[in-house]
This record gives structure tokens, sequence and C-alpha cells, in this order.
């Protein structure tokens, strides 16, 4: 039983399962399965009011014990397992975390630290960041939307001229829309500087070249095609649209990061920093969704995935990401947002207390940590226990849907809403509950 459901709701369910049961036992399985969807939809959930949404990714598999969930310090040398780095104590009492997030530490009070995240993905990294984009296990038979595809499908841009959800970062399938189409695209960059690309045509292309390539496309608009072209074409024009709604200069001036003081520029540190004050204006802006990519060019050879000596300079990893996320979490209460913004720093999974051969470490998907701030739910506080070695849960465990529940919820989205691939529904979470102690 889902620790997070009250008597009422347990009780609900058990009797829908004999409902299920029974209507099974008659030989009507599908409606059978509609039914179970459609009560498991009918039990209330908390519903926050977060307008806005940041995924900060740290590609290669960040370890709790290195960051957010601090333990006995060990050696590699002599092979005693343990945190890499000391330990310090946080805004939050008896919250400790590593010696290098020392700007977030005294902030930490706007955060919410989950340390029980889970699941059974342990080798493929592709694999598991897909798992802590969908929610679901990679399938061969459905292309399942990301939770940033998902939220800007549900709740669209919250400004004029501007995406529902912009990925700072390297774009792949597994942060794109899925079954739900262009409208759950995203907009990419990699370059904080010159914005996008691809919105307007080349310089080569004239006006009177466009107007004949526009005339084209309508007439192949026309053509009497198969329902699977015509849902393709339509997909393509949603697409054309959105180009032509995001060309104005309305869109571009938002990366014009210099028009920011020079003293909050440095406040936020590096590259990877330009990118969460670049976030802070896509935000205001009406971005409903931003996912930024943390080292994207390996600042410490290996980035997160620290085998080997690679962990030597994990210390610069932690660092920079310490002074862009405090920075982005004082810069959005300054200007009054950070309650209206859920801040979800999210990895594929995380590193074993013990160290590898060549000192560093490998993968652990048992247990591991996501850190969130504002979003307006309850902060300040640790979900979930680890053992001694931050190897094992003790208590709380928060599965990869109820992590993805909380978020759908802080943001006004039903986790258990029904979408459709094609003509089958598919709930948006994989059956997740939100952690509802921190809605009340």
């Amino acid at each position: 039983m889902n620790p997070f459901l009250n008597r009422r709701d347990f009780n609900q369910y058990t009797a829908l399962g004999g409902a299920v049961a029974l209507s099974a036992g008659l030989g009507r399985v599908g409606s059978a399965s509609s039914l179970l969807a459609e009560e498991h939809a009918k039990v209330s959930f908390p519903m926050g009011k977060a307008e806005h949404c940041v995924m900060i990714w740290l590609g290669g598999g960040a370890g709790q014990i290195d960051t957010w969930d601090p333990k006995v310090k060990g050696d590699p040398k002599a092979n005693k397992a343990g945190s890499y780095y000391d330990k310090i104590q946080t805004a939050i009492p008896g919250v400790e975390v590593c010696e290098h997030l020392s700007r977030c530490a005294p902030i930490m009070d706007r955060f919410t630290l989950f340390r029980t995240v889970h699941h059974d993905v342990i080798d493929e990294h592709a694999a598991a960041t897909n798992r802590m984009h969908t929610g679901r296990p990679v399938s061969e038979t459905v292309i399942y939307p990301s939770v940033g595809s998902v939220i800007a499908h549900q709740r669209g841009a919250a400004g004029d001229g501007v995406p529902a959800y912009v990925l700072i970062g390297y774009p792949s399938t597994t942060r794109g829309p899925g079954f739900l189409g262009s409208k759950g695209n995203y907009v990419y960059l990699t370059d904080t500087e010159s914005g996008p690309q691809g919105f307007q045509p080349a310089s080569v292309i004239r006006q009177e070249r466009q107007a004949r390539r526009n005339e084209l496309l309508k007439k192949v608009r026309q053509l009497n095609t198969t329902e699977e072209k015509q849902a393709l074409l339509k997909n393509y024009e949603s697409m054309i649209d959105e180009a032509q709604r995001l060309a104005g200069p309305q869109f571009m001036r938002i990366f014009d990061l210099k028009s920011e003081s020079a003293d909050l520029r440095n406040e936020y540190g590096g590259e990877f920093g330009q990118r969460c004050l670049l976030t802070r204006r896509l935000l205001q802006s009406g971005v409903r969704f931003v996912e930024v990519s943390h080292n994207l060019n390996f600042l410490n050879g290996t980035g997160w995935d620290v085998h080997n000596d690679g962990i030597v300079q994990q210390h610069r990893l932690i660092q920079e990401l310490d002074q862009a996320l405090a920075a982005l979490v004082l810069d959005l209460e300054r200007n009054k947002l950070l309650d209206k913004t859920l801040i979800v720093v999210s990895t594929e999974f995380g590193r074993p207390a013990k160290f590898d051969g060549g000192g560093g470490r490998g993968h652990h998907g048992k247990c591991f940590s996501v850190a969130c701030a504002g979003g307006g739910i309850k902060t300040g506080v640790a979900i979930g226990e680890t053992d001694d070695l931050a190897m094992n849960i003790v208590s709380r465990p928060v599965s990869v849907p109820d992590l993805h529940a909380t978020m759908y919820a802080t943001c006004g989205v039903n986790p258990h809403e029904e979408l459709y691939a094609g003509e089958r529904p598919v709930p948006i979470t994989d059956g997740g509950t939100p952690v509802l102690e921190l809605f009340s």
C-alpha cells in the first residue's frame, strides 16, 4: 500500500479492486480497466499553485553521498566507504550537505530534499535518463512524453510570444513530447548569447522565394492523404505556426543577458550560471517549463559520471552548481517568483558509498537524492531517511512516479488524468502519488 494514502482512499481502492476482479471474471476486461482508470482519477489530490517549473539536470549520475545526503567521510586510498568530502550544517536543523554546497546550505529552508528516490535501472545511462524524464521504462510500442512536455501540454505558455517549454541543452527524444506531438515539444538552445536558431528564414531566402514556398506548402496541405499522413501534416503545420509566432523580436530580447547588472551576472557565475540567469528571464516572460543541463562540456573531464579518477575534480562541479543554484533561488525570491516556481535538481541515478578500483564510484539506483526548492509547497524538510552509507532506504521511499506526481500536483496538473496515445488512454503518471505532507 502506498504510505501516503489515507484510510478512505485505501478502502476505495480495495473496493474498486473487487469490482475490477468481478468485471474481469464476467469477461469484461476492457470495461474493468476503464473503470479502474476512471475511479483512480476521482481520488482527490492536493493541487498546488506553482506557475512554472525548472529542472536542473545533472547528467551522468550525481552521487547523493557527495552532495545532498553526506555520511561519514571515506577514503578511496584505504578503500574505506563513505563521503568524499566533509559535511556542513544547513538552515534545516539536523540536515547536513556536502561542504561544497556552502551557498545553498544557509538557504536550505527554501529547499525540499527527497533523499529516497529510487528505480531499478543501474548500468544504462540512457534508460535511466529516460526513466527520470518520463517516469516509465522504455517501451517498444509507445514513446512516452517527458515531464516537461506534459506540463507544457497541459498548462501551455504563461505569456504571449513565448514557448511553453524551453530546453537549455542538447535535444533528445527522452526530453520530448512522445505521443503528445508538437504541442508538447520544446525550443532548445545551447548558446545563451545567440538564443535558439531557425525561427527566421536564412538571409539568402528573399521574400519572393519565401512566398513561393508558402504557396507550395498550401497546395500540399490540400492534397487528399491518408489519416496517418494528415496527422503528420497537422503536426508539421503546428510546428510552423509556433516558429512564426516566436520569430519576432519580443522572444529574442529575452536572451540579452547584458541588460542585467554586472553584479547579478557575477553572482550567478560562469556559463552554467548564465544559463540559470537566462532561465529566470524565460520564466518572467511566461515560459512554463525550463530544463537546464549542467556541465554540457565536462568541466571536470568526466561530468557527474565519476568513475576512477573522474572524482578528483568533482568538487568543481558541485561548486559551480552551488553558486548558480543559490543565485537562482535568491533571484527568484527577490522577484517574488520563488513560491510560483518549482525548482527540481535531478539526475539519472546516484553513486555507491564504496569506491571503485580507480578511486571513483560506480552507479547506484536503489537510493539517491533529488533536491527541490520553492514551488509554494512545504520547504525546510528532508523527505526520507537512508542508512549510514546512503545505500539503502530506511524510511519513506519515493518512487519516480511519486516524484513526478508531486511535481505535477505542485504545478496544478492532475497526475492521474489520462492522455491519449492514439486511442489508447495513458495516465499522466505510472500510478504515482504526490507526497501529501508537502501540501499541508
